[in-house]
């Protein structure tokens, strides 16, 4: 079991991650303002003291505390620490990633030195921006001076304000489409005071704009979290995380990608290099700043050059690579620069698409720069860095690389370091990668379908088309056209098999079973919108599987029902493509195209197929 504190952004990231696990979890907050949707969690509210707390605890048979509370939030820090001692628990810090103040703010250790620096250098017109629970911790300062807060439009803010003696004139109401240049436009203060939020805060905005305005900036840092808290700054890190801590709450483990195993081998081989001493375990920095330590299987050198292998533990995600090994052999050199190079089983880029330039190695930009940025912590600004991978030109052939254009090998990937089981975060970027590269290759029109059997049959229907224009979504339906919008087509056709159709239909743009199952009751509302009879309304309601529609209904309630469904999945995935047009065609089980949706009334597939005519 887990108990989950939160009532922030992060605190609602971390119960999104925890539902995954699929059993009971217990989500804390202070007040009850915060709307959260809870599956498998039940929420609780108000405070709790540490021994109550530990008492809880102790009852419900806690296992493992995240504490996602807000950054500035210090006792509930320090009760967490407390209940964790005291029933020897281990403690996840989720948070949002620090992002340091730059130069031209004014960092203050708390809030009293601000109140020092602030009255040292003149401060006459302040504007805070640290909430309203900062009031009475600053109110030596605005009792002298002059300063508006902003806190949040509601009641019980506004209360808390003027309980501590604010005056309610003083008071400035947080707007979410409101820039923070236009708030200093408006109220032209002599400083700014802040908290070191982070990212998520708005801390790099609230500085960028008062640089803009020549505003001095006050950021009061974020008080140090217990030595026994771990932290961790994304979703993927979350989730690792728990898994390793409590083996069996999520039903699939995760595991890591590539491109985390050749970090970690080439920072193994590096300590080799620099310290002559091999190690066990390779501590490297993923991108989302959480610090992990992958097994090290071999390590060598010779001379200059030092070696090391990781074996990539995909977890029980179905990678091709599971099990293979990461060799990375690296040698320093002299240009200040991190070179790549290709090593047996990683592949060669030959189309433009992918951020890289065509005869570059096949290792993306996210691994190079997790490597460049984990040697640079060493001090080390110049090497060759040289991947391979075990049986990679063998394993290359099945995946996606021979179509978005790597040839020879393998990609070396992982945009988080962590591969999520399935491999939804692989997919998704292959997906966009796929996109990239149909647009690179000069691809005027994009076909989206759901897999090699739907693909198959649009290929046939377009031989005119360039094979890269053709892309499987898998059930990320609304990524795919997304990238789609992003690399700027203004055509997609979309086939669908009419289990995904349906689901989409009704609004959901990832189809997966285990996400969204036949909703009989929408079938039977569609049914009567598109003016069925009522015998279709009964059968509707003892169909177990959407296939069943095929043969089902008789021909005139079959034709309006499934054309009403196409014609709702064009209307859900029109948003997504706002610059451009979306063609749905309805595939039959037979291999037809059956039903057809678009904003015209002819179809260029229909024009060019040999499948049966679209009714």
């Amino acid at each position: 079991m887990i108990l989950v504190f939160g009532g922030t952004t992060e605190g609602r990231s971390a119960v999104k991650v925890v539902e995954q696990g699929g059993k009971p979890f217990f989500y804390s907050t202070l007040g009850g303002t915060q709307s959260i949707e809870l599956v498998h969690g039940r929420r609780l509210t108000g405070a709790m003291d540490a021994d109550t707390a530990a008492v809880f605890c102790r009852r419900e048979g806690i296992r493992l505390l995240i504490d996602s509370g807000h950054p500035f939030a210090e006792q509930l820090h320090r009760t967490v620490e407390r209940v964790a001692a005291v029933c020897r628990l281990p403690v996840i810090r989720y948070e949002r990633r620090p992002v340091p103040p730059d130069g031209y703010a004014v960092r203050c250790a708390d809030y009293a030195d601000a109140i020092r620096r602030m009255e040292t250098d003149g401060v006459e017109h302040l504007l805070a921006l640290t909430g309203v629970r900062t009031i009475r911790k600053l109110r030596p300062f605005w009792e002298r001076h002059d300063c508006r807060f902003r806190i949040l439009d509601r009641e019980a803010s506004i209360a808390e304000a003027l309980a501590a003696g604010f005056p309610r004139e003083k008071l400035l109401f947080y707007r979410p489409d409101e820039p923070e240049s236009a708030v200093l436009e408006r109220v032209r203060p002599s400083a700014v005071l802040t908290k070191e939020s982070g990212k998520s805060g708005g801390l790099p905005a609230k500085i960028e704009a008062a640089r803009r305005f020549g505003i001095p900036v006050y950021v009061v840092e974020r008080p140090a979290l217990p030595d026994s808290f771990e932290c961790v700054y994304t979703e993927a890190g979350l989730l690792r995380r728990i898994d390793e801590l409590l083996p069996g709450f999520f039903a699939l483990r995760s595991g890591y990608t590539t491109g985390a195993c050749a970090c970690a081998a080439a920072c193994a081989a590096l300590r080799l290099l620099l310290t002559g001493e091999s190690e066990a375990r390779s501590v490297i920095v993923l991108p989302g700043g959480e610090r992990v330590a992958l097994p090290v299987s071999d390590a060598s050198s010779e001379g200059a050059r030092a070696f090391a292998t990781v074996v990539k533990d995909a977890g029980d995600d179905p990678d091709v690579t599971n099990g293979c090994a990461v060799t990375v052999r690296v040698e320093l050199n002299d240009s200040q620069t991190i070179r790549f190079f290709r090593g047996e089983g990683v592949g060669t880029v030959t189309l433009p698409g992918l951020g890289l330039a065509v005869g570059e190695p096949a290792v993306n930009p996210a691994p190079r720069r997790m490597i460049v940025e984990n040697f640079a912590a060493m001090g080390i600004a110049g090497a060759d860095v040289e991947i391979s991978i075990a049986n990679g030109e063998a394993l290359a052939e099945k995946t996606f690389n021979p179509r978005v254009g790597v040839a020879g090998g393998l990609s070396v990937i992982g945009t988080s370091g962590i591969v999520r089981p399935f491999s939804n975060e692989a997919f998704i970027r292959s997906i966009e990668q796929s996109v990239g590269v149909a647009r690179a290759v000069g691809c005027r029109e994009l076909v989206i379908n759901s897999g090699a059997r739907s693909e198959r049959i649009l290929r046939g229907a377009r031989p005119d088309l360039a094979p890269q224009a053709f892309v499987q979504y898998g059930n990320f339906i609304g990524e795919t056209l997304q990238a789609a919008a992003r690399c700027g087509f203004r055509q997609v056709t979309m086939g669908i098999m009419l289990g995904k159709a349906v689901k989409l239909a009704e609004g959901h743009l990832d189809t997966h079973s285990r996400k969204v199952t036949l909703n009989r009751a929408f079938l039977q509302r569609e049914a009567a919108k598109a003016g069925c009879s009522a015998a279709a309304a009964t059968i509707l309601g003892r169909i177990a599987l959407a296939r069943e529609l095929w043969s089902a209904l008789d021909a005139d309630d079959r034709d309006r029902l499934l054309q009403r469904i196409a014609d709702d999945c064009r209307n859900i995935c029109a948003p997504l493509l706002p610059e451009g047009a979306v063609e749905v065609l309805l595939i039959a089980e037979t291999g037809a195209i059956a039903y057809r949706s678009s904003a015209s009334s002819s179809s260029a597939i229909d024009r060019h197929s040999t499948a049966e005519p679209s009714r």
